[in-house]
Parts: C-alpha cells; sequence; structure tokens
C-alpha cells in the first residue's frame, strides 16, 4: 500500500528544481500522492528544516515518508540517511542537524544509512550537487511506493550517531522561566519558543493576568515590557502584544494582526533568549 510523500526544501519555486524531485518521485510510481511541507526554508538553514519537521510531522499517519533538502553540505562526506519515528513516520534527509527536534521532542527508533549503489537515480552518478533529485527524493519515493522496504534503505547505525544542533533547554528557577527563541511564524511575524507550557505554569499564571518579558540577544536586552498572557489573540486588542500558547504547546509572543519581530527586529537561534516572570503585583494586579 502507497504511502504519503511529503516533501521540504530550502528551493523554492522559482525554477525546476522542485519540479524535477516530483518527477523522479513519479517515474518510481505515478500513483503516489505527493504534498508540499514548505520550498521556502530560507537558504542553508538546517535549524529551521529541524523546526518544521516538528511542527508538521507526527500529525501524518504512520508510514507517511518526509524527504527534507536543506543540504549545504552537499557532495561532502555528510551522510545520508533514513530515519523511523516514535509515532511511525520516515524521513530521508541529509545528517547534518535536520532531525534535532524530531530526535528530541518525537523520538528516533531506528536510523539507516541511505545504499546509494541501489538506492540512488540511475544515470545521475557523475552528479554531486543534486541529491534532493538524484538520492532523497528518489529513496523517499521508493520508500512510500513499497518498492523498497525501511530495512533496504541501507544499513542500521545507531540512533545515538544521528547529528544534533546545539540546543539549550529552557529552565525555572523558582522565580522566572527562560528559554531560546526558536523560529519565527513568518507569516504574521509571532516568535515561538522552547519553553513548554507545563514549566511556564510552575509561575502560577492564568488567563488574563500580565508577566514581564525580556528579550535578549547575547548580552543585550532589546525589549522589556509588561504583556497579557492571553489564551487567544482575540482576547487583547487589535497591535496590542501578549504572550500565548503556540499549536507546538510552548510560548509565543505576538503582537494581535501585527508582526512582533518586524517591530522588534527579532531573530532566532541559541543567542537569542526570552525570559518571563510574573509582572510587580502592586501595579498591574488588585490586591
Amino acid at each position: 500500500m502507497k504511502k504519503p510523500l511529503i516533501i521540504q526544501t530550502d528551493f523554492g519555486t522559482a525554477d525546476g528544481a522542485v519540479s524535477t524531485m516530483y518527477g523522479v518521485a513519479y517515474s518510481v510510481s505515478p500513483d503516489l500522492v505527493i504534498t508540499d511541507l514548505t520550498h521556502d526554508i530560507p537558504q542553508y538553514d538546517i535549524w529551521e528544516a529541524s523546526y518544521r519537521l516538528i511542527q508538521t510531522v507526527s500529525y501524518w499517519p504512520e508510514g507517511t515518508v518526509f524527504v527534507s533538502v536543506v543540504d549545504p553540505g552537499v557532495g561532502s562526506t555528510r551522510r545520508s540517511i533514513g530515519v523511523r519515528t516514535k509515532t511511525g513516520q520516515y524521513i530521508i534527509t541529509p545528517d547534518n542537524g535536520t532531525l534535532t527536534h524530531i530526535k528530541k521532542m518525537c523520538g528516533i527508533v531506528e536510523a539507516r544509512v541511505i545504499d546509494e549503489t541501489i538506492n540512488r537515480l540511475q544515470g545521475s552518478g557523475e552528479s554531486y550537487t543534486f541529491h534532493g533529485r538524484d538520492i532523497y527524493a528518489y529513496t523517499g519515493a521508493r520508500l512510500a511506493a513499497g518498492v523498497i522496504t525501511f530495512d533496504q534503505v541501507g544499513p542500521e547505525i545507531p540512533v545515538d550517531e544521528v547529528i544534533e544542533l546545539p540546543v539549550i533547554d529552557a529552565t525555572y528557577d523558582g522565580e522566572k522561566v527562560r528559554g531560546t527563541i526558536d523560529v519565527l511564524d513568518i507569516r504574521f511575524g509571532s516568535f515561538w519558543t522552547n519553553i513548554p507550557r507545563e514549566l511556564f505554569f510552575k509561575l502560577g499564571i492564568r488567563h488574563g493576568q500580565r508577566v514581564e518579558i525580556m528579550i535578549e540577544n547575547e548580552t543585550r536586552i532589546l525589549y522589556q515590557n509588561i504583556l497579557v498572557y492571553a489564551k487567544s489573540f482575540a482576547d487583547v486588542h487589535v497591535g496590542e502584544p501578549l504572550v500565548y500558547v503556540n499549536s507546538l504547546d510552548c510560548m509565543a509572543v505576538a503582537i494581535n494582526q501585527g508582526s512582533f519581530a518586524r517591530a522588534y527586529n527579532i531573530g532566532t537561534g541559541t543567542s537569542w533568549k526570552l525570559t518571563i516572570r510574573k509582572a510587580p503585583k502592586l501595579v498591574y494586579e488588585n490586591i
């Protein structure tokens, strides 16, 4: 039985690269159902590729095959791998950190190095710059179509060997929670952190109450203010900032019908940190 094939790249859609990958997949089986995750990952941004996978993978049925190609090291000694997640999906990708969030938050139960002597598009042996077409789309399509089993992707490797990008865990010190700004909600300009809802709840904050947030990049404080902890955007006025729980059950910051990231030039990564604490009671709460 054929499984869905989901493709993610940093290629964009201005040229034929993505269409070529589709063509390779359909040449394996014209009955495949292929869907795009996104092709708008910023060029070479492995971190964002990793985050978009964790945002998406577990919501697809068991057996779904994902192909993710954000590959600044194409043609180098970096490995090409396939993994099976704890929830039963497969991901075909370079072993360059793309699986960081999947490994940490979803779980990987099996990993295999792609055997390119078998799982490589015929006639592409002298090309080393388009593995998205020649290896990943081809292998992903063969797996999704049932032409090969996962065992036939290649030799198994220890899950512990799958490469991860550096991650800083969120913390709670009895007074405040602190984490990193992991990714932007691109279209709407909110930013998502790695602070889990349950960690935030240790502050004892309820919907409608106010929190003090501080945003830092390295040693610079870029923003500090008092915001409402809201259930949804409709809980605050248009143009008002808020803290809320995002779709990954982590804390996020936004402006209702505005772009927080654009307004305050917010970036992402482990150098961007958010601290949240309960707002001073004497000023913002009724005694």
